[in-house]
């Protein structure tokens, strides 16, 4: 992202706050193009915003219950990246899909190298491309993350991509087939199994829950499969 010089302004009650010469602040529903979003970004002081379709979208603070659902898969994803080296997690992390579109998912699952990995990091230090699974978990957020950012993950070929609905108590995991999205179907248990990281296996009805002890005894029987064994195998790691 490019910098911007910054000035001290002062308020009328004597508190000085900083103020980016020549660069526009972000407003939501600004029309940009990606390096635009980038340049405004630098200079804005909420920095929870995301470029949607070529629309700026900023975001309100995180609720405790975005908070704690976001918390419960992220500790689920970490606790997989640890046993599968080569792959990698993030949490709200920038990513640049293309053109249009930089998203922050609140949290991700990447393959960091070689013929698997959809996505790189950037000269800037942004994350580019097509990480392997994205989530994100929608309280305020579920018209874009199930609509506008479903499609745009679908168009870039993302593999996967979880949705948490935490006020319908409702989690999908949308998965491509022939170059288009369908949802997954759980085991009779509730466990989606991932497809992209063999496994990866996410207790839904535990996630629902808050069953911590439940969420990672079903992830260490899904580390200890064949499927996993082979896939650390390929990514290039045992």
């Amino acid at each position: 992202m490019s910098s911007a010089t910054i000035h001290r302004g002062t308020k009328s009650n004597g508190v000085k706050t900083p103020r980016f010469s020549g660069v526009p602040q972000l407003l939501n529903g600004d029309h940009l193009t990606v390096p635009e979003f980038e340049r405004r970004y630098e200079a804005t002081l909420n920095k929870r915003a995301e470029l949607i379709e070529g629309i700026v979208v900023m975001s309100p603070p995180i609720s405790y219950v975005h908070a704690e659902s976001q918390s419960l898969l992220v500790e689920a994803l970490v606790n997989y990246a640890r046993r599968t080296p080569g792959v990698a997690w993030l949490a709200n992390a920038s990513l640049r899909l293309d053109g249009k579109n930089e998203y922050q998912p609140d949290v991700l699952l990447r393959i960091q190298s070689g013929s698997l990995a959809h996505s790189k990091v950037g000269a800037d230090g942004l994350l580019e491309g097509s990480a392997e699974l994205l989530a994100e978990i929608a309280v305020s957020s579920s018209a874009y993350d199930l609509h506008e950012k479903k499609t745009v993950y679908e168009r870039c070929q993302v593999p996967e991509y979880i949705v948490w609905r935490v006020m319908d108590a409702q989690i999908h995991c949308f998965v491509l087939e022939q170059g288009a999205y369908v949802e997954a179907a759980p085991r009779a248990d509730g466990t989606v199994c991932s497809r992209i990281f063999p496994g990866l296996w996410l207790n839904f009805p535990a996630l629902l829950a808050g069953d911590e002890v439940k969420i990672l005894r079903v992830l260490e029987k899904g580390l200890r499969t064949p499927e996993h064994r082979a896939f650390l195998r390929k990514v290039g790691n045992r």
